[in-house]
């Protein structure tokens, strides 16, 4: 069971996973051996599952960011990991999520603009045999996101 201080340990490696050992020590009042204890125990129970650089996907020529709900024709397991496979080799899909509600699956999409989403929707999507609605939101600011 997480305490108050595994929360605020946490939180700030969320902020910032680059912290020293020290610094974030200091963060959360805790000495620097006990706050490591706290770090490791984290991570062996899985409760932190890695550390990742937080990139500017607009720099990397990804600025636009495209959410797409995916409905299939047939909700057969057999359609179901075929559309997985094909999401899991598509490199403008950054994350892929099974939901329940009138859709099967959420998209997570990101490509440089919108010439280069329809090709992806096109050519991409639009090739997936299962694949019966696509529709998509385009994000146009992100007030809150706490992913980075």
């Amino acid at each position: 069971m997480l305490d108050e201080m595994d929360h605020t340990i946490l939180r700030a490696l969320e902020l910032d996973g680059r912290l020293s050992n020290t610094a974030l020590a200091d963060k959360v009042g805790l000495s620097q051996s006990a706050c490591l204890r706290r770090v490791q125990a984290l991570e062996e129970s899985g409760v932190i599952k890695g550390y990742r650089a937080v990139l500017d996907r607009s720099k990397l020529g990804r600025g636009l960011k495209v959410y797409v709900a995916v409905g299939l024709s047939r909700h057969l397991k057999a359609d179901q990991d075929a559309f997985e496979r094909a999401m899991k080799t598509a490199r403008e899909v950054r994350e892929c999520h099974n939901v329940s509600g009138t859709i099967e699956y959420l998209l997570h999409v990101e490509v440089a603009d919108l010439a280069a989403y329809k090709y992806f929707h096109t050519e991409v999507l639009g090739t997936v045999e299962q694949v019966a609605s696509i529709t998509s939101y385009f994000v146009m600011g992100s007030p809150k996101d706490e992913r980075g």
